[in-house]
Order: structure tokens, then C-alpha cells, then sequence
């Protein structure tokens, strides 16, 4: 069965994001270093997840990065990625998702996700999206299999927390980590519901 993985940036007091959304206090936590092994945890990935914010925010500026006389080799590298890989968006209010590869899930979620598991392929990836997030653990905790978070040595004091009103506890295990200098810190996690399935 394939794995469903949340990937996510997250504060020092466990926000990951802010209540405007925004991305700038992860700009000083982006060091060439963090940003390499961002990207090479994509390697295993070839489904995102989004819920309809983190979706639509996407979508609006990464397919625009190509034309873009400014953007890096990297961005347009990470651009060709995202029009290519296959996009899970689940929401319950966007009639269309018309991003290149799409798939719109209004319902049924688990269902649906777990169908996904199910096919051959690789890893699911959540990318930045913390409602999702509370949804799924909302409807089963043991829905995802893995948590590959960067923790950044910044506080927000408030936003948007990675976990929301758990229904029960989640028992993880860890089974890498790395810490860079600029004192990001890469913890992925493994959920001990998924362990006990294999």
C-alpha cells in the first residue's frame, strides 16, 4: 500500500502557518542546505494533497514561475514537478480543479484516500496544508502514515496549528532526522497505527 506523508514547515510553538497564510517566516529558515533536502524529499513522492487554500495558492504562482524572467533554475525545476505530478485537492466548495493532473475530492475523503493507497505508485505527499490535515485526523487518525516536518527556530504566537482538537492520541516513532546550522531541524516521523498494519 502506497503511504500518505504530511509535509509541512512548523514553528517553534507548532504553528505551520500563520492566521494570514503567508510564508515569509520560513525566508530565514530557507538556507541552500534546507532547501536541498526539502527538494530530495521528493524523490519518493508522485501524488500532492492539498486542501483549497494551500491549492489555489499553488497554482496562481507556481504557473507562473516558468515565464518568469527572475525565477531560478530550482523554482522552474520545481514548477515542471508540480504541473506534472498528479494534485489531489479535497474541498467541499470548489466546483473545478482545472491545474494540470488534478483530481477534486468533495467527499467521501477517506474513502477516496484510501482508494488512492491502494493503486500502484508512490508516496502521497500533504504539502502545506494544516486544515487538511485536522480534517483527515479528524475522520481517522491513522489515515496518515508519516509526518516529514521542518521546525524552524521561530515563534509565531499564533496561526494555524500543524495538530487541532486530536480525538486521541497518535503514537510516532522517529525514524530520521538531521539538524542544520542555521538551527532548522528535519524530524520525520513514522505513525506507530501504520508500523502495526505492516
Amino acid at each position: 500500500m502506497r503511504k500518505l506523508a504530511a509535509f509541512m514547515h512548523v514553528s517553534l510553538d507548532g504553528y505551520a502557518s500563520p492566521k494570514d497564510g503567508s510564508l515569509e517566516w520560513t525566508f530565514r529558515g530557507m538556507s541552500e542546505d534546507v532547501l536541498q533536502a526539502a527538494h530530495a524529499l521528493l524523490s519518493d513522492v508522485d501524488t500532492a494533497l492539498f486542501g483549497r487554500q494551500t491549492y489555489q495558492g499553488m497554482q496562481g504562482y507556481w504557473t507562473t514561475v516558468p515565464g518568469n524572467a527572475e525565477s531560478t533554475l530550482g523554482d522552474i525545476e520545481h514548477a515542471h514537478w508540480l504541473e506534472q505530478v498528479t494534485k489531489v485537492v479535497c474541498s467541499t466548495t470548489l466546483e473545478t480543479a482545472d491545474w494540470n493532473h488534478s483530481i477534486l475530492i468533495k467527499d467521501h475523503i477517506v474513502e477516496q484516500i484510501n482508494a488512492l493507497k491502494q493503486q500502484p505508485g508512490q508516496t502521497m505527499k500533504i504539502f502545506g496544508s494544516p486544515r487538511l490535515v485536522h480534517s483527515l485526523l479528524d475522520l481517522d487518525p491513522g489515515l496518515i502514515d508519516e509526518y516529514r516536518l521542518f521546525f524552524h527556530p521561530t515563534v509565531l504566537g499564533n496561526g494555524v496549528p500543524l495538530f487541532k482538537n486530536l480525538k486521541e492520541s497518535i503514537n510516532l516513532n522517529l525514524i530520521d532526522s538531521r539538524i542544520f546550522g542555521n538551527g532548522v531541524v528535519y524530524l520525520r516521523y513514522q505513525s506507530a497505527h501504520h508500523e502495526t498494519e505492516e
